[in-house]
C-alpha cells in the first residue's frame, strides 16, 4: 500500500458534531500500538514466561507548517488547553477508525532555506474504534 493513501483527521468541530478535517500537508504518520509485558516466570523455572498487560496506542505526525491549518490549530488548541481531541485514521481502502487522543508533544521547526515543518506526538486515550463496521 502506498503510504500517501494513509491520512490523519482531526475533529474541528465539537464532540457531539463531530467535523473532520485532514491534517495538511502531511509527510508521514505512524501508528503505534503495544502491550505491556507482565513477567509470570518464576524460580521453578529458567525460561520467561510472560503475560500481556496494558494495551497503548500512540501516534506522531510530521507535516509541512501551514500556520491557519484548521486541523493544525486545533491540534494546537488541544495541547494548550489540555483537552482531547477526536481523530481519525482512514485508508483509501475504507479502513476507518477513530479515537480520543492527548497531545505529547508539538514542535515547530523553520530552517534557514527550507520547508518549515511540524511534529506531533499524540497517545490515545482508550483504543481505537472501527467506524462503519
Amino acid at each position: 500500500m502506498n503510504g500517501t493513501d494513509v491520512l490523519l483527521y482531526v475533529n474541528t468541530g465539537t464532540p457531539a458534531a463531530p467535523v473532520y478535517e485532514e491534517v495538511g500537508s502531511q509527510r508521514d504518520v505512524t501508528f503505534d500500538e503495544t502491550n505491556a509485558e507482565i513477567d509470570m516466570s518464576s524460580k521453578d523455572g529458567r525460561a520467561f514466561r510472560g503475560e500481556p498487560g496494558r494495551y497503548k496506542a500512540t501516534l506522531s505526525l510530521d507535516a509541512l507548517y501551514v500556520p491557519d491549518d484548521d486541523a493544525y490549530l486545533a491540534l494546537r488548541a488541544a495541547l494548550r488547553q489540555g483537552n482531547l481531541i477526536l481523530v481519525e485514521r482512514l485508508e483509501v481502502d475504507g479502513v476507518d477508525e477513530i479515537a480520543n487522543a492527548f497531545i505529547t508533544s508539538l514542535s515547530e521547526k523553520a530552517p534557514d532555506q527550507d520547508a518549515a515543518t511540524i511534529s506531533i506526538g499524540m497517545t490515545i486515550d482508550g483504543e481505537w474504534t472501527a467506524v462503519g463496521t
